[in-house]
């Protein structure tokens, strides 16, 4: 897969310990990269990255990416041939009540591991993982594409559009004018679901909570509508991006932005989410909202056909797929009690690539 670009590589992923970059370290790692990872320990407890055995990781440095001195020398001690940069404060609500934190993690913790691979003069490319909140909402039908203005109401949203503007600007400033660096690309997904999520505020975990609680899933805004994926929607596509960074020495491709969304049927309201998890988790659910409550988006959907006519990417499962896929992980591990978690978990691995090769996808070859 992914034209074997990971195979004997010295990968870094800086947030490795959450969600997202836990579930590319192990797809990495069963690709035979070398993985290291950056982060500081697990938000989480539960969390996914505990699942993950000896001999996934390298090396395991704890470091805040605030911390520049402290990524320098990671970078350096790594030498990577490749970065992915996950590492983040990754929720909307947090940043009302942190928005420094939030925006120093964020658009300088970016500026920080640029900053780094170019003093360094590693020749490695820059994958930066945003969001898709990273555009100016105008809370319409239209679903945003690469080329829109950025933005955010909240300070989160505006975090990563400044994490955007950050990697273009010493991308176009340093990297792209050097032989001698790699090239930096950002990748903006949509709403990330997915076995192992455990953060609070965030819809998926929430359920799984209140589900084994035995009570009712309070939905915060069941009418807001959101461009669902099963978290290994995005990471082929942020694994197929880095292959093709590898792969693009003369420049034919225009390499640098992508969204990595669901196709338009899975853009869907919060409560039809919710329905969807019940189906398959039996329960029940009731509206919470809250007038008073800190700003959040109501409509927000993602245009990927920039990735799909360069990149020839697109999603694999449906919504009803993601969701399936989801919530069964949850309940084989705190229902069926599974020993053996990472297994399971390397099993939807191949399974959402048996399918993406079924479908004839380029990167699944």
């Amino acid at each position: 897969m992914f034209n074997s670009s990971y195979k004997g590589r010295k990968v870094l992923v800086t947030g490795h310990t959450g969600f997202k970059g836990a579930w590319l370290s192990l797809w990495l790692h069963d690709l035979e990269a070398r993985v290291s990872g950056l982060a500081l320990p697990a938000p989480t407890q539960p969390s996914f990255h505990e699942l993950l055995t000896d001999g996934v990781f390298e090396m395991e440095i704890v470091c805040d990416i605030r911390d520049f001195q402290g990524v320098r020398k990671a970078v350096e001690d790594v030498a990577p041939e490749i970065i992915f940069h996950l590492a983040a404060q990754p929720i909307v609500r947090r940043s009302y009540t942190d928005p420094l934190e939030t925006f120093m993690t964020n658009a300088l913790g970016a500026a920080h591991l640029l900053e780094s691979v170019r003093q360094i003069r590693l020749s490695c490319p820059v994958v930066i993982v945003t969001s898709d909140k990273c555009y100016e909402n105008k809370e319409w039908q239209y679903a945003y594409r690469e080329s829109d203005p950025l933005g955010g109401h909240d300070v989160y949203s505006m975090s990563k559009a400044a994490t955007e503007l950050v990697a273009k600007s010493w991308n176009q400033s340093f990297f792209a004018p050097d032989a001698g660096l790699g090239r930096v690309v950002t990748a903006r997904a949509g709403n990330v679901i997915g076995g192992g999520d455990y953060a609070v505020d965030r819809i998926v975990p929430d359920c799984v909570r209140a589900l084994m609680a035995g009570q009712p899933i309070g939905v915060r805004n069941p009418d807001s509508v959101r461009p669902w994926q099963h978290v290994l929607e995005c990471l082929s596509g942020y694994l197929w991006l880095g292959a093709q960074v590898f792969d693009n020495s003369d420049g034919r491709l225009d390499l640098s932005t992508f969204n990595f969304g669901p196709e338009a049927s899975a853009r869907q309201p919060v409560r039809r989410l919710v329905e969807e998890i019940l189906a398959t988790w039996p329960g029940s659910w009731r509206n919470m909202s809250d007038v008073h409550a800190p700003h959040e988006a109501v409509l927000l959907t993602l245009a990927i056909e920039k990735a799909n006519a360069i990149l020839g990417w697109r999603p694999v499962w449906t919504f009803a797929e993601a969701v399936q896929k989801t919530i069964s992980w949850y309940r084989e591990r705190h229902v069926n009690c599974n020993q053996d978690m990472m297994g399971f978990s390397r099993g939807q691995i191949k399974a959402y690539a048996d399918e993406a090769r079924r479908q004839q996808l380029l990167w699944a070859k």
